[in-house]
């Protein structure tokens, strides 16, 4: 019995080599994207549910230092030399926002990433709702946007 289970396992073994290597290498499948490709229309409805103030802003301030700096740089420009060389972070003082302006897409955007590579990943579990209204308050502060 033993010479036949070796037997088999030698057809076996050869099988899988023969039949192996007429098989195409797979390609795997593409991650699916993080999100849609663009900021969901309904987050422009959306208003703050954190009033703005100095201390909101200073609080967003503490939060834009710790989670957004590395990337939009010491004033928001974007120039961070610290950010992957394969993107290029979004200059928050500039008054040309592409994928939004208003509190809630602003907001959409710190908690789901930025649309549509989403090189930017979100913050949501990171922090707080409050939080997210903090750094949406300061975002703004930079001065690039009209306050809508």
């Amino acid at each position: 019995m033993g010479r036949v289970s070796r037997g088999l396992c030698g057809v076996a073994l050869a099988w899988v080599v023969v039949t192996g290597a007429s098989v195409p290498a797979q390609t795997p499948a593409a991650a699916p994207a993080a999100g849609p490709a663009a900021v969901p229309a309904e987050a422009k409805k959306v208003k703050a549910a954190v009033a703005s103030s100095s201390a909101a802003i200073d609080a967003g301030k503490q939060l834009y230092a710790k989670y957004c700096r590395f990337c939009h740089g010491n004033t928001g420009a974007g120039d961070s030399t610290m950010a992957p060389k394969t993107m290029q972070p979004s200059n928050l003082t500039d008054t040309t926002w592409t994928r939004g302006s208003t509190e809630g897409e602003i907001f959409w955007i710190i908690q789901n990433g930025a649309p549509p590579k989403y090189d930017m990943k979100g913050l949501k579990g990171k922090i707080t709702d409050q939080d997210t209204w903090n750094l949406v308050h300061y975002v703004r502060s930079l001065g690039g946007i009209p306050k809508s």
